[in-house]
C-alpha cells in the first residue's frame, strides 16, 4: 500500500470517527429542504416510468426540466453530469430477461432509484449521502469530501462526481438560484425533487413528461403509483441484489 492511499484511508476513518461522536453535528441537514404546512408527504415515496409513452420527445422534456432546475452542467469529453438520463431497455433490465431481449434497443429514461437498503449510505464515510425518513436519498454537499465510495457502492451508475467545477459550464444568467450549485470534487445525483415535494409541487420530471412518468406513496394503496403498478406489470432493476429500488419500469 503506497503513502498516498494510506494517507486517504487515514483522513476518511478519521471524518467516519469525527461524525460518529458529535451526533448533533451529524444530525444536521442542509437547509434547502423546509417543509411548509402545505408540502406533499408520503410514508414512501416511488417513481413508476411507462416505457410505452416515452418518445425522444417526452424523455428530452424530462431531462431537459431536471437539468434545469438543478444547474445539471453539460461538460464534453466523457464526464458529463446526469441526474436522469436514457439507456436501452435491455442494458437495464438485463438480468431478468432472455438473450433475444437485446433485440429490443428501446430507449428509457433512468435515474436513482432511492433504494429501501442503499448500498451508498451505509459506505459514505461523512453521512454525506443519507436516507430521509420518507424513503429518498439525499446529498448534503458541503459534507461531501469527494472519497467517491458512494460511487463504487451504487450499482446502478447513479451518482456522477464533479471533476471539474460546474459553475464553468454554466450560463450565469440561466442559473436557477433556488438551488445551489455544486463545487469541484463533490458527488451529484437525483433527489427525487425533495425541495418542490417540500413546497407542495411534484417533481420537474414528473410535470415535463406529462402522463409517461407516475410518482407518489407506494405505502398508499388509492396512490397514483400504487393505482398503475396494480393495473400493469412492473419490473425493478437488479432485484437480486437486495437493495429494493422504488422506481418501477412498466411493461
Amino acid at each position: 500500500m503506497n503513502s498516498n492511499r494510506r494517507k486517504f484511508i487515514k483522513i476518511a476513518g478519521l471524518a467516519a470517527l469525527g461524525w460518529s461522536i458529535c451526533p448533533p453535528l451529524a444530525g444536521a441537514r442542509t437547509s434547502r429542504y423546509k417543509r411548509i404546512e402545505e408540502g406533499l408527504r408520503a410514508e414512501r415515496w416511488a417513481m413508476a416510468i411507462d416505457t410505452a409513452k416515452l418518445t425522444q420527445e417526452v424523455m428530452d422534456r424530462a431531462i431537459a426540466a431536471c437539468h434545469e432546475l438543478h444547474n445539471v452542467p453539460k461538460i464534453e469529453n466523457d464526464q458529463n453530469i446526469k441526474w436522469i438520463w436514457v439507456e436501452t431497455f435491455y442494458n437495464l433490465i438485463y438480468d431478468q430477461s432472455h438473450p433475444f431481449l437485446q433485440e429490443r434497443q428501446l430507449p428509457v429514461l433512468t435515474l436513482c432509484n432511492h433504494c429501501d437498503n442503499p448500498p451508498c449510505v451505509r459506505v459514505c464515510p461523512t453521512k454525506a449521502t443519507f436516507s430521509r425518513e420518507d424513503g429518498i436519498v439525499l446529498m448534503d454537499f458541503h459534507r461531501c469530501i469527494g472519497c467517491r465510495f458512494c460511487m463504487a457502492g451504487c450499482p446502478y451508475g447513479a451518482r456522477s462526481f464533479n471533476y471539474f467545477d460546474p459553475k464553468l459550464f454554466l450560463n450565469e444568467d440561466d442559473m436557477n438560484r433556488d438551488f445551489p450549485a455544486r463545487d469541484m470534487g463533490v458527488v451529484e445525483k437525483c433527489e427525487f425533487c425533495a425541495h418542490l415535494l417540500d413546497q407542495g409541487e411534484r417533481p420537474a420530471c414528473v410535470e415535463a413528461a406529462e402522463g409517461a412518468l407516475f410518482f407518489g406513496d407506494v405505502r398508499d394503496p388509492d396512490s397514483e403509483v400504487r393505482q398503475v403498478l396494480r393495473e400493469r406489470y412492473s419490473l425493478v432493476r437488479k432485484p437480486k441484489l437486495g437493495t429494493e429500488p422504488q422506481v418501477y419500469y412498466l411493461i
